[in-house]
């Protein structure tokens, strides 16, 4: 996902595996990114990129002739069960493999308007019934397409609209009859309906919802920073000796108050699950639904009816206009590279398209600051004395004050000491060099290297931009080789950076029919994104900050009362209520090379041998938890009771089948019987495990969900707030989780 695929990572780390010492040694003492480019990208041979080449097409993103068709009759085959949402990306599927201008996209598109009809998504299938034409739907099947284009308009209320086209129908059908009998009839039935809904709505007054943007008003920032961009006045940012960059309170902060708001300034889709296909295997139809089929590969949001790229299958769009933007900016240069990329990881990527969208910026001033910071041994050394005027300096770039040269202070700023939602920003979020393994270093450089030479090969001279340029939009230059390895270093930093700063952008996935009242919802991660602002942020393992998106866009809001002069905490990952210190410091110090001195850590003693509530057993006679290693024994002093571990394990495991068997009772609509299978899961659990256990909370978690189908709202609820007990334990009562259940809750208190 992150890094390459395992085939080309075990690949690397034999390669380094066999390298002469002198030479590992040679990259292990590199001092700067550059060397370490060097040295790694001379070692790539050609067996190398025909070895990557081949695990490249296993992810095939070229358009397949053969594929529209194929996807139009699976899709078919769902529209025919009335399974519109999988018929819906089947067509979308026909849509990505199709060219431009040719009958197979028309008909994809028309098929996709239909179902997303049944969907109720009126004004997306207005969209796809206008792409349907402009790209040549066949005159003989028209009529059943506009008759639908008009069913929308007159639910729309858009009447004139519709009563043309049913002018227009009218006339058609009088003078020629081209239809067969049977088919001709029952479209003038539906014809002579939607003229009678017609007059009906011209009798009555429609009344429309005012917009609802006002509701969301408070989602924006009032005022921002003068010193960070998408910023709160209330934070400021500054130095610590210790800890480098941080957010200080200006003010005493009121919990709920929005802090950041920040757009990424790179971000690429996480294609989710994506084993590699076989060709000449059924296989390589690939029906899976994957986040690429759901999500829009440049804003996010979440789309049914997809614009594909002309040029690939992979990459799918919201709207033509993100699908252009998305081709300026950086796909004109990804698009022949998908498999590539998808073999390599979603870090590589980002690395790739945060340096295309580098050129965006002053192209002149990004090469210069490349160039010097590359040749700048102390790039390499967060720990270096001279750190901040290091990262700060910026060749041809000072300002003049007072008569005296000044810089900035705060790694990152411009020289007016402003930080921003930029390159320059991402460029000096360090990348730990020291810290990362040899092994690690020299995957992510051959990895570049190999990118590199599939640019080059490409003759993809938009990559780099003349150093005389001074346009901001310039995107086109001369010169390959030294420019290219200059990209290739950035690529190598950016690379190196995202395991500390990458941030993954999560969104709450429904699932379950839509016609059902209780469907479920989970967390899921979208995107990788580089959100400048956000990585200012350090780390607590117990935080005074949440984070959550909104397509492409971080918000951070105060989740306790902060108050003036305290630091603007976020959590990594390793939170106080998921993991035990001991196992917290451990993932920090694996992926973020710090020790974490937090509050939560200095104040917390490692997990007694009962471990974690929520993962606890308990005495069956008095209720206390067992503690032990093997053989647990009752907490309590005067209890004498005892248990096998693994017989407890066992029962544990038993249970959860139990729970198993009832979410399928569930799924089935079976909900007397789900219910009575719940209800004496429920009673086993109380006689062995803690009242806090995850299980115990999932049953009760199932049994809200069972009672809220039947419609009993207050049982339902009562089964939710004990659920509810057990995500506080778990997680917090200031956690994302538990606001989830929170609104769970409001549901069902709102339907009762």
């Amino acid at each position: 996902m992150d890094l390459p695929v395992d085939e080309w990572k075990s690949y690397i780390l034999q390669k380094w595996s066999l390298l002469p010492k002198s030479i590992q040694v040679t990259i292990c003492t590199a001092e700067t990114l550059s060397d370490i480019f060097l040295h790694s990208s001379l070692l790539l041979q050609p067996e190398d990129e025909m070895f990557l080449k081949r695990l490249s097409r296993g992810y095939p993103v070229a358009k397949d002739p053969s594929a529209p068709l194929f996807y139009r009759e699976e899709g078919n085959k769902k529209f025919q069960k009335k399974d519109y949402m999988g018929a819906t990306v089947l067509y979308s599927k026909g849509v990505s493999h199709s060219r431009p201008n040719t009958e197979d996209i028309s008909l994809c598109y028309a098929n996709r308007s239909a179902a997303l009809f049944h969907l109720g998504q009126y004004e997306t299938c207005l969209k796809d019934i206008s792409r349907a034409q402009m790209h040549g739907y066949p005159e003989r099947l028209q009529p059943k397409m506009m008759l639908r284009k008009a069913q929308c308009l007159v639910t729309l209320g858009r009447l004139q609209e519709a009563s043309q086209i049913i002018s227009d129908l009218e006339s058609n059908f009088t003078a020629r009859q081209t239809l067969a009998a049977p088919q001709f009839q029952a479209l003038q039935s539906t014809l002579c309906r939607l003229k009678m809904k017609v007059q009906e709505k011209e009798n009555l007054t429609e009344t429309f919802p005012a917009a609802l943007t006002n509701a969301f008003e408070d989602m924006n920032l009032r005022e921002e920073s003068e010193q960070i961009s998408g910023a709160s006045p209330s934070v400021s940012l500054c130095t610590d000796p210790l800890k480098g960059r941080c957010l200080i309170a200006t003010k005493d902060i009121l919990p709920g108050e929005l802090l950041v708001k920040e757009d990424a300034f790179v971000s690429v889709l996480n294609p989710g699950e994506m084993p590699p296909l076989h060709y000449g295997l059924e296989s390589k139809r690939d029906t899976r639904v994957a986040n690429g089929d759901l999500y829009c590969h440049r804003c996010l949001k979440h789309a049914l009816a997809m614009v594909p790229c002309d040029g690939c299958s992979y990459a799918k769009y919201c709207s033509q206009e993100c699908m252009q933007q998305a081709w300026d900016l950086y796909h004109s240069i990804e698009c022949s590279l998908g498999g590539l990329l998808l073999t390599l990881g979603v870090f590589c990527h980002v690395a790739l398209r945060s340096t295309l969208l580098a050129r965006f910026e002053d192209v002149g001033k990004v090469i210069r600051k490349l160039c010097g910071e590359i040749s700048n041994k102390d790039l390499c050394l967060p720990e270096s004395k001279n750190l901040v005027q290091t990262l700060s300096y910026d060749p041809g770039e000072e300002s003049e004050k007072n008569g005296k040269t000044v810089e900035p202070s705060i790694p990152g700023c411009d020289t007016n000491g402003k930080y921003e939602n930029n390159y320059n920003a991402v460029l000096h979020l360090l990348p730990h060099t020291k810290n990362h393994s040899p092994e690690h270093k020299f995957l992510c450089a051959l990895s570049v290297s190999a990118l590199c030479r599939q640019l080059e090969a490409a003759n993809l001279q938009t990559l780099t931009a003349s150093l005389e340029s001074s346009q901001p939009k310039a995107a086109v230059g001369p010169a390959m080789c030294q420019e290219l390895h200059i990209w290739g270093v950035a690529m190598l930093r950016h690379m190196l950076q995202l395991q500390c700063n990458a941030q993954a952008i999560t969104t709450i996935q429904q699932t379950g029919s839509e016609e059902n009242i209780v469907t479920d919802s989970r967390q899921v991660r979208l995107a990788t994104g580089i959100f400048p602002v956000v990585s200012l942020l350090n780390h607590s393992c117990s935080p005074n900050t949440s984070v959550s998106f909104i397509s492409t866009v971080a918000t951070i809001r105060a989740s306790q009362q902060i108050g003036k002069g305290q630091e603007i905490l976020h959590c990594y990952g390793p939170h106080e209520n998921r993991m035990g210190v001991t196992e917290r410091q451990e993932k920090l110090r694996s992926q973020y090379f710090f020790d974490c001195n937090c509050l939560a850590c200095q104040k917390e003693k490692p997990r007694a041998a009962a471990g974690p509530p929520w993962e606890a057993f308990c005495c069956n006679s008095c209720g206390e938890l067992m503690q032990g290693g093997d053989v647990l024994s009752c907490g309590r002093a005067s209890c004498t009771e005892s248990a096998s571990r693994d017989h407890l394990v066992s029962r544990l495991q038993d249970l959860q089948q139990q729970v198993g068997t009832a979410r399928k009772l569930l799924r089935n609509g079976k909900l007397e019987r789900a219910i009575q299978l719940l209800l004496g899961c429920q009673h086993d659990a109380e006689s062995f495990l803690s009242a806090e256990h995850s299980v115990v909370g999932e049953i009760e978690d199932d049994l809200a969900r069972a009672y809220a189908t039947l419609g009993d709202w207050q049982k339902s609820a009562t089964h939710l707030q004990k659920s509810l007990r057990v995500v506080e334990v778990r997680h917090g009562p200031s956690s994302v989780e538990m606001g989830h259940e929170l609104f769970k809750l409001a549901q069902v208190f709102f339907n009762g």
